[in-house]
């Protein structure tokens, strides 16, 4: 990568990020399109972002940033517009800087959940029952998209009860009324659900080994979805695994949410199959 006058930064900010692939996968893409651009990390949590924002914006040489937890929502009151579909998951993790120093801010969490769910598995969420740990930004994208492709129920929960209200009343009011809020620790709904869903980040970083669920309340009757993919199969996956359920990681969601990155960013198709490739060569340790 050669890096001049005229190249394009992207950084990710959040916290953990040693886990994160995207890098890698992002840099092969510009390569692979022939960009210009070099997508490096900012590790940091939610305290400082206004100065990082504000730094982003009068900094030609960013064409944006991408956001990670536990950002995706602290980010919003710093950025001057919100792609529709991003106003109403309040959630962003991807923000567009423009010519005229304006942030705006967009998600491609939803479509990149969606299209890996669709694409690497048989699950057909319409009038699905669906259960969701976490009611972050992960979870608020993955639970818009859900909604609005026609899944019959969801039921959210997350360590923070407000956090999981606020996301089952945004559900209920900007998608379709299917949300329902439940305690955090009550699994008494996971046996109705085809589709249960670990958004919470339980299972990564500090966390690697541990599981939000008991092993004994999965079944073989449901997909579980992790949207971490580094380790590749959490504990979560490895219990729902050992009863008997399908398994999906969020690898493919990493993908084509960054595919839907760099094409808001350049404006240009972004190169799937070269992303593809670099994410396999990383999970096979090249």
């Amino acid at each position: 990568m050669t890096i001049d006058i005229g190249t394009k930064f992207i950084t990710l900010i959040g916290t953990p990020l040693s886990q994160s692939f995207s890098a890698r996968m992002q840099n092969r893409g510009y390569e692979a399109a022939g960009l210009n651009m070099c997508y490096f990390y900012t590790e940091t949590d939610a305290a400082h972002l206004e100065e990082i924002m504000n730094g982003i914006r009068y900094m030609p040489s960013f064409a944006g940033c991408a956001v990670t937890k536990p950002c995706k929502v602290s980010v919003l009151p710093y950025l001057d517009e919100l792609d529709p579909l991003c106003a109403k998951m309040q959630a962003c993790n991807t923000v567009k800087r423009t010519e005229d120093n304006r942030l705006i801010g967009y998600n491609t969490d939803g479509v990149g959940f969606y299209t890996s769910l669709i694409k690497e598995t048989d699950f057909q969420p319409e009038n699905a029952v669906c259960f969701c740990l976490g009611a972050g930004g992960a979870g608020r994208a993955i639970c818009s998209v859900l909604a609005y492709h026609g899944v019959k129920k969801i039921y959210i929960t997350d360590i923070f009860e407000e956090s999981a209200a606020a996301l089952t009343a945004d559900i209920n009011q900007y998608f379709a009324p299917v949300a329902e809020q439940v305690p955090f620790g009550d699994h008494s709904h996971l046996s109705e659900c085809g589709l249960v869903i670990n958004a919470s980040g339980i299972g990564m970083g500090k966390t690697m080994g541990t599981s939000p669920v008991p092993k004994e309340v999965l079944t073989s009757n449901m997909l579980c979805f992790d949207a971490c993919y580094n380790p590749a199969k959490t504990q979560f996956l490895m219990d729902a695994e050992t009863q008997g359920a399908r398994i999906l990681n969020g690898l493919g969601m990493c993908l084509y949410q960054g595919v839907a990155q760099i094409e808001i960013w350049t404006g240009k198709e972004a190169p799937v199959d070269a992303m593809r490739e670099e994410l396999l060569a990383i999970t096979q340790g090249r």
